[in-house]
């Protein structure tokens, strides 16, 4: 799927965005639908290997199963699937996917059922400071309350850009900054304080991804909350972050963590360790946002979404799994995720 518009982070310019979508059919009729949006860069994966293991390793684990037995079958391909955390994350769609539909209900209902609807932020990806600021003005006018300006590349352009999007949006509009590892601790700390006017909200992944005591140093040296994107990969990194206090809050991305099984413990240690999280996304369909809204939606914790990955996608065949209104996302009422992949 092409995007409408290409954007910018501080480590590459992404032009196009492969999903791999996933039917999991039963014999009583009823079909589980997941998605995988795989990035070789995070996931460590392209469409056509996650495309590979659906095909070639996962149907002898799934077929013939009891697909109700959601956590047997999701471990049964923890190991066969170990390198294809999106690949994982597809199944674990299309089973938890399968399992509202017998049920009859909304996956966040079963989930849990804390909220209905959750804000999302929207991304403004690194340009010139007066496109950005345009690109903020747009946003604002279509509804959106919270952005998240990226950046990472150059410092003194950045804190120029959050300061004139401040500027031009006033007081009310969250605003977040996402470095994408860009930085080291001290460009942190001189960005932090220089743009404390604007009243950043939250500055996420500041640095490397493997740079946890750089990270934690950020945490510590600035007077923003701090959250870990690239770092928060699996279950056992989300307990070294919280051991450590090396972050404020954390950003579960399903496709990083295999699904929505493991982004719910993921979500119980930063619960457990006093973190905030937030759900967010790679470039992936609108399937795919609807599974992580359902997550988003079952936990008081998960106070943040930034679920903004498929409104540029175009010819995205699930496109209205979610519902936006005003930069409010809501799910579709219907059973299971709540939408059905078009047959071909």
């Amino acid at each position: 799927m092409p995007l409408s518009e290409p954007y910018s982070i501080a480590y590459e310019t992404v032009t196009r965005a492969e999903n791999v979508f996933l039917r999991l059919r039963t014999d009583s009729g009823i079909v589980g639908c997941g998605c995988a949006a795989p990035d070789e860069k995070i996931t460590g994966e392209t469409a056509s290997q996650v495309l590979g293991v659906l095909q070639e390793e996962a149907p002898a684990f799934l077929v013939g199963a009891d697909p109700l037995l959601l956590t047997k079958l999701l471990e049964s391909i923890r190991a066969p699937l170990a390198a294809n955390p999106s690949a994982r994350a597809a199944v674990d769609m299309a089973l938890y996917d399968i399992l509202g539909k017998v049920a009859g209900l909304p996956l966040w209902q079963i989930l849990g059922g804390y909220r209905e609807s959750i804000r999302t932020s929207i991304t403004v990806g690194i340009q010139a400071v007066d496109a950005t600021v345009a690109k903020a003005r747009e946003l604002i006018g279509r509804g959106f309350t919270s952005l998240k300006i990226k950046g990472g590349v150059s410092l003194e352009e950045d804190v120029e850009r959050v300061l004139k999007v401040r500027e031009a949006v006033g007081p009310e509009i969250e605003l977040r900054f996402d470095a994408n590892q860009g930085f080291t601790v001290e460009q942190s700390i001189s960005f932090v304080e220089a743009t404390a006017s604007a009243q950043l909200e939250l500055l996420e992944q500041p640095v490397a991804r493997a740079q946890l005591e750089a990270l934690e140093k950020v945490t510590r040296g600035v007077s923003i909350p701090v959250m870990a994107d690239e770092s928060l990969m699996s279950l056992r990194d989300a307990f070294r972050l919280a051991r450590g206090e090396m972050v404020d809050m954390v950003n579960i991305k399903l496709m990083k963590v295999g699904g929505i099984s493991d982004a719910l413990q993921i979500n119980s240690v930063a619960l457990s360790a006093g973190l905030e999280s937030m759900v967010g996304c790679m470039d992936e369909a609108g399937l795919a946002i609807a599974a992580g809204l359902h997550f988003a939606l079952s936990r008081p914790n998960v106070y943040y979404a930034d679920l903004d990955g498929h409104l540029d996608l175009l010819n995205d065949p699930t496109r209205d799994a979610v519902i936006l209104r005003n930069g409010i996302l809501y799910p579709t009422g219907k059973p299971g995720i709540g939408f059905d992949i078009p047959e071909a």
